[in-house]
This record gives C-alpha cells, structure tokens and sequence, in this order.
C-alpha cells in the first residue's frame, strides 16, 4: 500500500498543535495520545529514512547510467577509442579554441595497406584483432593530453594534434609508422611490406575563425591519397592553405 509521507506528516503536525492547544486551555496532559504521537513520528521517520535511501541510491544508478551512456557515445566498441562522432564534435571544438588563439593544428589521416586482403586472407575476427593492434598503437604514439586519436571508419583512423606545426605532424607520422611495423602483424598479402603497414596523409593549418573540421580532414585525405597511390607505408604532406588544383 502506498504511503503518502506528507500528508502524514501534516496529520502529526495537526494532532500535535491540537494536543498543546489543549493543554493551554486547561486541559489534563494527555500521556496516551502523546504516546501515540510520538510512535506515529517515530513510524514517519523510519519512512523517510527509506525513502532518502532509495532516492540516494537511483541518484547514484542514475549518474553511472549516464556515465555509461557517454561512454557508449564517444567511444568505437571494437577498438575502445575515441568514434568519429566525437572527433567532429571536438574537432569543432579544437578549432574554435584555435582560432582565438592562432594557434596551428595538424591533422593525421591514415587507414592499413590493403586491409581487404587482410581480411580475406586471414579472416574477420582476425581483422578485428589487426583494428585493435593498430589502435592501441596509435593511441599510444601520441602523448600530449590535447591530442587524441579517433577511429574514422573501417580502417580508416585519424589524429588530431592542436598547436603542432608541419614539422612536429610529419616527426610523429613517421614514429607512427615505424611503431606499426614494430607489431610485426604477419601480411602476406600486403604489396608494401611482408606486415601491416599503414598509409598517412597529413595537414596542417594556421587556425582561423569559419573553417571547419571537416576541410582539415578532406585535406589530410587528399595527402592520404597521395601516399596510397605512390606506394603505401608512407606519409604525405601537404599544407592546408596550399592552392587546391
């Protein structure tokens, strides 16, 4: 049965005014009715405690729920890195914070040589063991706390690193890339090497109010199919204010 706790805290209130206005008229002390107030108010108590607990405890549920939830969000479920969806929400965000700054961002691109083959040869859940690999590589090149490494799609990856010049982007594509062939992944149907390799196009940019994310990453795309088409297991460069032909 449901208890309405206010409205039996508003009962005690009541009986208690109605016993003092009692006794301030002349009235004998009534001990019983006092008694009874007194478990009634105990009784109440005991509820409200449970309810504070309860309330407490959804409270709590509700909060690692939604802890949870975003974590569902922004992070791919095979790899355990950051997804696409929160790279173009920070990488929005990066470069708003840039641009009143004028500051630089590079940004990486890069997906694995001949990733169909991998998969054809060795399997899908192969594949997957072969995405985690690369992951936990790319996610462990990167050091600084701004930087982030997100997957794109598929094979596809990207790293984001705000206030990096084209030097200090193409210094870390390289340990990227020598990172990745330390794994040492058997592919014997990579043309560019007897492992996984990966190709990367990078881009980098002087920051500037109205550009968008989306161009950095169609600009390091270009750069990425670049080195896809003079060989793989490379990196490519190419400015973001270079003239688009």
């Amino acid at each position: 049965m449901d208890i309405d706790l206010f409205e039996d805290e508003q009962k005690i209130f009541d009986d208690s005014a109605a016993l003092v206005h009692a006794v301030e008229s002349g009235e004998q002390f009534d001990f019983s009715e006092y008694a009874k107030l007194s478990k009634e108010y105990g009784r109440l108590l005991k509820h409200l405690r449970r309810s504070t607990r309860i309330a407490d405890r959804t409270t709590i549920d509700l909060h690692e729920s939604n802890v949870d939830l975003t974590d569902k969000v922004h992070f791919d479920a095979l790899t355990g890195i950051y997804n696409r969806r929160f790279l173009e929400d920070d990488l929005t965000r990066v470069i708003k914070s840039l641009a009143r700054s004028g500051g630089e961002l590079s940004v990486l691109m890069m997906d694995i040589d001949f990733f169909k083959k991998y998969n054809d040869t060795y399997g899908h859940s192969q594949g997957d063991f072969c995405l985690k690999n690369v992951a936990e590589t790319l996610a462990g090149t990167i050091s600084r706390p701004d930087d982030f490494v997100a997957r794109y799609g598929g094979e596809e990856f990207v790293i984001v690193l705000p206030d990096t010049d084209a030097k200090g982007a193409q210094l870390l594509a390289a340990k990227v890339l020598t990172n990745i062939r330390a794994r040492n992944i058997p592919h014997e149907k990579n043309e560019a090497a007897s492992c996984v390799t990966i190709s990367i196009g990078i881009t980098t940019g002087n920051v500037l109010q109205g550009q968008s994310g989306r161009e950095y990453i169609k600009r390091a795309d270009e750069a990425l199919y670049m080195s896809k088409q003079s060989g793989r297991n490379k990196y490519t460069y190419i400015d973001f204010e270079e003239v688009k032909v």
